[in-house]
């Protein structure tokens, strides 16, 4: 048994008491608005590699909702969960129109998550959630700041504490304190890293100005690093059904604003001690529906299509926006 089924078996076998006082989720209103054109005054739909299927505009009283970190679906591909970056669950499903486009969200509830010892820890430092990966039988999040990656059972996520811990491979002193794992991603099982965790720093850099990353798990464990394009950061990424990384990040200078990019890594790349690179997917402005791009995660729908949504937080911030914005990848795998 590999440690990754080990952490697995763990979190299934935990029979989850939820700690006293502890929420199972609270209901949040949520107001949205669709966008239907991805370019600013364009009807163009396809972009780079990908094409724009639509995408919302959403708003809550609850301010917790503009702190979305990651988001990552159900296998029905309606229902998700997202953490956020003040130490928080959401979860929800997505309503959709006749023509498949997202129309709302419904079912919105945020709970806190609890420590080990299954309390509310209500620190930032602490509980500052940024990456999550979802498994069978457990729910897999990266912390900046107080850095750790930490397994919570799936389900009972809401109303647990963590049940293990994956060792992150390097120094913690190396690790910047703000610009730590973002990236949390579980590969496919039957691809070359047999469904191992993998993370990707935002801006932690090794000794030659790449990206650290490293598989956490299964056959190919070890570290790996991710050529940085200044001045873009590594905010989240999903597998595809191949094995090919899709890696998001952002950007933020003060001649234009916000930027974001999708980056593909090809399944074969990804090794111990190797320096990886991919074709970029789309790279787009303040041109276009953007706005700080924090989340990313991939559908493979029945008929096969490729689905990508990524979704922004505004932190708490009137100048900046919450968006879920869903792409098709042209042309498929």
């Amino acid at each position: 048994m590999t440690r990754l089924s080990a952490l697995f078996a763990t979190a299934l076998a935990v029979t989850v008491v939820a700690a006293p006082g502890a929420a199972t989720g609270v209901a949040v209103e949520i107001d949205s608005r669709t966008i239907s054109h991805f370019g600013v005054g364009s009807a163009a739909r396809a972009f780079g590699k990908l094409e724009f299927v639509g995408g919302l505009m959403y708003s809550s009283p609850n301010a917790l909702v503009g702190a979305v970190s990651s988001i990552r679906f159900r296998p029905d591909h309606k229902h998700f969960v997202a953490v956020l970056d003040t130490g928080h669950w959401m979860t929800g499903s997505i309503e959709r129109d006749e023509e498949g486009a997202l129309a709302g969200l419904a079912d919105v509830k945020i709970s806190s998550m609890l420590n080990a010892d299954g309390k509310d820890e209500n620190s930032k430092y602490l509980m500052d959630a940024e990456g999550l990966a979802l498994a069978p039988g457990a729910a897999i999040v990266s912390y900046e700041q107080n850095h750790r990656v930490d397994v919570y059972p799936d389900p009972g996520l809401e109303t647990s504490g963590p049940k293990a811990r994956y060792d992150i491979p390097y120094p913690r002193w190396e690790i910047r304190i703000n610009r730590g794992f973002e990236t949390i991603a579980v590969s496919p099982e039957d691809g070359p890293l047999a469904g191992a965790p993998v993370i990707v720093a935002e801006r932690s850099l090794d000794a030659q100005g790449n990206m650290m990353a490293a598989i956490l798990d299964g056959p190919l464990k070890g570290t790996f690093s991710v050529v940085r394009n200044d001045p873009y950061d590594a905010t989240d990424g999903g597998f595809l059904p191949n094995g090919d990384l899709l890696l998001l990040e952002r950007r933020f200078r003060l001649s234009d604003g916000v930027g974001m990019r999708i980056r593909r890594i090809k399944a074969e790349d990804i090794r111990p001690g190797a320096v990886v690179d991919g074709e970029v997917l789309i790279d787009a402005d303040m041109s276009y529906q953007i706005d700080n791009m924090e989340g990313l995660d991939v559908m493979q729908l029945p008929d096969g299509d490729i689905r990508i949504v990524i979704v922004s937080d505004d932190n708490h911030s009137i100048l900046q926006r919450n968006l879920m914005l869903e792409f098709r990848l042209i042309g498929g795998l």
